[in-house]
């Protein structure tokens, strides 16, 4: 068997299954779901059934009361997306005996927004969110970089840098079959042949549209815009497609986890905050691949690297929320004044802290005033603010700020 990183969101997993009759992960196809499902699942006696195979998904669409029916007790039900027609009866199976831990579900589509699966189970399943891996599960070792944010836990310390390891990780990501592959053509291949199966597949299953070809190319744009603010006139320039197609091509993306926007945080405090969502690449191994980008071409382009490193930083906070005990959201933080803050935390609904991103080697107090304005405008429920930078040393900034090396963010201490 090969040697497989460990998935943190394991523990999760574990503890979920013991309280809810159905569990979704949900993810980006080659996330690892499937793994993660057979390492938790089978040795607890779950039997594995993929809908990837053509003759069970018939079976299941045609019949799916007989299909159900005949399951085993206990079963993970693989790429439950390409078989709506299933949910409502998996619904009337856990009404009839409410076990926990019945059925382990796994997703490659955002199947929370399909109906049929959003009215069907609401209230009777648990949801895991499954990203690409996070650099701390690559390296191994458990990180505490949220709890520190929150903790305001940055204490005076010294990292050698190493700029050409962080391009290296920017361009690899977080997908388990591409990084075991070496970088250049092969690692590029695969990037391709992965785009072509999802738009061929899970892209055309969701909707029907009538130009499959236009989607790797606005992908590719899109990598070009990571890290911006949502502007679908810009996006629809170069295609021969309306801004609303666009728009509707966004969010099937969005659906199939290649994209994500993050949203604007603002609060009653102030009225002079831009209500526009940010844009994001899933995955900046990806957004690499696609715009035909190594470390070297990262190194010698300093704003496509800020762009790429502001979405590194926030996909990594993101997969390690997603295992985490606490319930964390994301925002970003931007005004009138051209004051922005790259990634906003909520942690519950009483504390907000925030990060800057920064590729250079140097930090100044100028480098807070974004930090600055969140903190007056989250008022009492500010936790703390850092500014990641491409620096050796974490020092204090004043009250709760922070500016600190980005390998913290996977660091075990």
């Amino acid at each position: 068997m090969p040697d497989l990183f460990p998935r943190f969101a394991a523990a999760r997993l574990t503890e979920v299954l013991a309280d809810a009759p159905a569990v979704l992960i949900h993810g980006p196809r080659q996330s690892g779901k499937t793994t993660l499902a057979r390492s938790v699942g089978e040795p607890a006696g779950y039997t594995y059934v993929t809908f990837d195979d053509g003759a069970t998904r018939e079976a299941a669409t045609t019949d799916p009361i007989g299909f159900v029916a005949d399951l085993p007790r206990r079963v993970i039900l693989d790429e439950v997306q390409h078989v709506p027609q299933l949910f409502s009866t998996l619904k009337a199976a856990i009404d009839r005996e409410r076990v926990p831990g019945r059925f382990l579900l796994t997703g490659s589509a955002n199947v929370l927004l399909l109906p049929k699966l959003s009215d069907s189970l609401a209230g009777r399943m648990a949801i895991l969110r499954l990203h690409p891996l996070a650099q701390c599960e690559i390296g191994r070792r458990p990180a505490r970089f949220l709890d520190r944010l929150f903790g305001g836990d940055f204490k005076f310390r010294h990292r050698e840098r190493h700029a050409e390891e962080l391009m290296e990780r920017i361009a690899g990501g977080g997908y388990p079959a591409a990084i075991a592959l070496a970088a250049g053509r092969r690692r590029a291949r695969w990037y391709q042949d992965y785009i072509e199966t999802l738009v061929q597949r899970d892209v055309r299953e969701l909707a029907r549209i009538g130009s499959l070809d236009a989607l790797p190319r606005l992908l590719a744009l899109a990598a070009s815009h990571t890290a911006r603010l949502l502007n679908v006139t810009e996006l629809a320039g170069p295609f021969q497609l309306s801004r609303p197609t666009i728009r509707d091509y966004v969010t099937l993306l969005v659906r199939v986890f290649l994209l994500e926007e993050l949203p604007p945080w603002y609060s009653n405090r102030t009225s002079r905050l831009l209500k526009t969502p940010k844009l994001h690449l899933g995955d900046t191994g990806l957004a690499c691949a696609l715009l035909g980008t190594g470390s070297a071409e990262l190194k010698a382009d300093r704003q496509l690297l800020g762009q790429l490193l502001e979405t590194f930083v926030f996909q990594e906070l993101k997969r390690e929320a997603s295992w985490h005990e606490d319930r964390h959201e994301f925002f970003h933080f931007r005004d009138r004044d051209g004051y922005e803050v790259d990634i906003v935390v909520e942690r519950g609904t009483h504390e907000i802290a925030g990060v800057e991103v920064k590729a250079a080697a140097t930090v100044s107090g100028a480098d807070f005033r974004s930090l600055h304005k969140l903190k007056t405008a989250a008022g009492r429920r500010f936790a703390g603010g850092v500014v990641l930078y491409g620096g050796e040393t974490s020092l204090r900034f004043g009250d709760r700020l922070y500016a600190v090396p980005i390998p913290a963010l996977w660091a075990e201490t």
